[in-house]
């Protein structure tokens, strides 16, 4: 049985076009989130939305909005629905990444089944992002931080385990396969 990958549907020869270009996306949309979190840095969040995410109780939540103010929580609000849109594209870069390195030899079968995490993982984001709005728009839901926290958790876990094949992948492909060939 051959392992399928979620980009079966796009020709082989424009996988590499299309991980350049959904590269250059998430690279700017991080860059964008990483201006509109600046403000949400705090004593109580040290690391903006990060922090919220991993919240855990509704009194650590609670206290991160309220040391962002009314400014931060806009803030936070575009943070979070910006990262909608961001949660479309890192996938399809992460993704085809796994893909391009596992058809280049690399782990092969492990590749392709990391090229489905980044797909898991925007699920678990769309999720977290859900709960933490329902936290800025004043629920007092003690679950909706668990939610989050537990969303997040496996989320970057997914995504930084894709990541590390993709660069790994990288590296051994480009330098030590061309070094022996």
């Amino acid at each position: 049985m051959k392992l399928r990958h979620p980009f079966e549907w796009l020709d082989i020869t424009l996988q590499p076009r299309a991980f350049g270009l959904f590269f250059v996306l998430t690279i700017a949309a991080m860059l964008a989130l990483q201006g509109i979190n600046e403000p949400l840095k705090t004593a109580v969040a040290p690391a903006g939305i990060i922090s919220f995410e991993f919240a855990g109780t509704l009194a650590v939540a609670q206290q991160m909005i309220e040391s962002w103010g009314a400014v931060g929580r806009i803030h936070a609000g575009l943070s979070l629905g910006f990262d909608y849109l961001f949660l479309v594209l890192y996938p399809f870069a992460i993704g085809l990444g796994c893909v391009i390195v596992a058809r280049a030899g690399f782990l092969s079968t492990l590749g392709i089944l990391l090229a489905w995490g980044p797909w898991v993982a925007a699920v678990l984001d769309a999720i977290e992002n859900y709960a933490l709005i329902q936290l800025l728009l004043g629920a007092q839901d003690p679950a909706l931080p668990l939610i989050a926290f537990w969303s997040a958790a496996p989320k970057f876990g997914l995504v930084a385990l894709s990541v590390l094949y993709v660069l790994l992948g990288a590296f051994v492909v480009l330098f030590v396969k061309r070094r022996v060939a």
